[in-house]
């Protein structure tokens, strides 16, 4: 499907000759003589890589239709992570690589939105904070309360947080899915 770059929009994603991109930003330019261009920065959806592009006013580029399908995390299989589509029942399997960091967010029965293009996953959308229990961490001491002072802790996904002296194994504690830090006890 093509699209004429004066209909662009951010967070369109764009297939271009040198892979997929999402739009950033972009501005339309009408200079007194010549021509009106609009002024594109586009990030490639795969590596993150930003790129500045320059259009000419109604090029025609192609556009990505990217499939946001909700999916429920059942298992791992080994280097795999297998989900359902809540809609059909179908069962995917998904390398790990192909989810980055949200990985270390998803426990079984956790719910993501997978954003797809042809058969690959671009992205997952996860909620903002995700509850995970702590598999592992020094106990805290007691009367040990000094003010901001912290510890790592590994949790049930492997993550490492760093979280309060008060936080203990087996506890249940919010993980900002954004940063990757704690926020709370659950």
């Amino acid at each position: 499907m093509t699209v004429s770059t004066n209909d662009l929009k951010n967070g369109m994603t764009l297939d271009l000759p040198e892979g997929l991109f999402s739009v950033v930003e972009f501005q339309h330019v009408k200079p007194g003589k010549g021509g009106a261009f609009v002024r594109t920065k586009l990030k490639n959806v795969r590596t993150g890589a930003v790129l500045d592009r320059t259009y000419r006013a109604d090029e025609k580029l192609e556009q990505a239709i990217v499939d946001k399908r909700e999916m429920q995390f059942l298992y791992r299989d080994g280097d795999h992570y297998v989900f359902m589509d809540t809609t059909s029942y179908d069962q995917l399997q998904v390398e790990s690589s192909s989810l980055g960091q949200a990985a270390q967010f998803l426990k079984e029965g956790d719910s993501a939105v997978l954003q797809m293009y042809g058969g690959e996953i671009l992205g997952v959308d996860l909620p903002a904070a995700v509850e995970l229990t702590v598999a592992q961490t020094e106990p805290g001491i007691q009367g040990d309360r000094v003010s901001g002072a912290r510890k790592p802790a590994t949790l049930e996904t492997g993550l490492t947080v760093q979280v309060p002296l008060f936080v203990n194994p087996g506890d249940t504690i919010k993980v900002d899915t954004r940063s990757g830090e704690y926020l709370t006890r659950a």
